[in-house]
């Protein structure tokens, strides 16, 4: 795993965020940057903010204060252009269930304008990647958690966007099935140079990122390698259990 160079331009880059709920701050300042090829895994304890910055990230809710740009467009000023550039896997399921594996994949890319030619030559290009297209037809209601979780990522990657966002996506999966998307999704960052923010409860999934964010309390408290962040953290009673 190599750091990113500094000389190339993030993919994604977020300076200065700051948003409050009713008074209360969520977010305080936190400022950070994707590189192509990079993973960075998202930790954090209940309350830490990490939910409140990935709804920024997407474009869910926007900052008080402070700027997101995707791809060099901010998604203040051209958001559609900016979304665009997004891959996104929410931690609560989005598919519809009573649809199909294929008819969900196809409602995806009509969305996004791709013609139908193109749309089915990437959708069978995914799923073969995945060793779903023997399922295509599958209602989604009948397939696995893990399966579920493949369908959504093969989903957000159909328009071939840049940055990858994964908010705890592994929530209620099998160690196994959590193991093999987290091997999808870090063999993604390095062969396509996707650059991916992957939020989390969990240590043992940070071990294949190439940096760790921690935020806590609406701020960023470390922000480098994982094993730095183990000798630096280790028994740390502020951290709590994430």
């Amino acid at each position: 795993m190599n750091a990113p160079t500094p000389l190339i331009a993030p993919l994604l880059e977020a300076r200065d965020l700051h948003k409050s709920y009713a008074g209360k701050p969520a977010l305080q300042g936190v400022s950070l940057r994707l590189f192509p090829g990079e993973m960075v895994a998202l930790l954090g304890p209940n309350g830490s903010g990490k939910s409140t910055l990935m709804q920024l990230l997407t474009g869910l809710f926007s900052p008080d204060r402070g700027h997101i740009q995707v791809l060099g467009h901010s998604m203040r000023t051209h958001a559609a252009s900016a979304l665009a550039g997004l891959g996104v896997v929410f931690q609560q399921s989005a598919l519809d269930l009573d649809l199909s594996m294929q008819a969900n994949l196809l409602f995806h890319t009509d969305l996004h304008g791709l013609p139908r030619s193109v749309a089915r030559s990437r959708i069978a290009e995914a799923l073969g990647g995945m060793g779903l297209s023997a399922q295509a037809g599958a209602v989604v209601r009948s397939l696995s958690g893990g399966t579920r979780r493949k369908v959504e990522l093969a989903r957000a990657l159909l328009h071939q966007p840049r940055v990858l966002l994964m908010d705890e996506a592994t929530v209620g999966l099998d160690p196994a099935s959590r193991q093999q998307l987290l091997a999808t999704v870090r063999r993604l960052a390095t062969e396509n140079q996707v650059a991916v923010l992957w939020a989390t409860h969990l240590m043992e999934e940070v071990e294949v990122a190439d940096r760790l964010l921690l935020l806590q309390n609406g701020s960023v408290r470390f922000d480098g390698c994982s094993k730095t962040f183990k000798k630096q953290f280790e028994g740390d009673p502020l951290l709590g259990k994430p």
